[in-house]
């Protein structure tokens, strides 16, 4: 788990790539879940 980890954020950063331990673009944030509403029982 170092430089030479392609997986790690540090062995991403050293091999000059990206993915998605280190995105190129900041992800989109998504709002919030609303709960669901319960249906009533009939």
């Amino acid at each position: 788990m170092g430089r030479g980890d392609k997986r790690s954020r540090k062995g991403k950063i050293w091999r000059g790539t990206y993915g998605k331990t280190r995105p190129k673009y900041q992800a989109p944030s998504k709002p919030p879940a609303k709960p669901k509403e319960k249906e009533k029982a009939k």
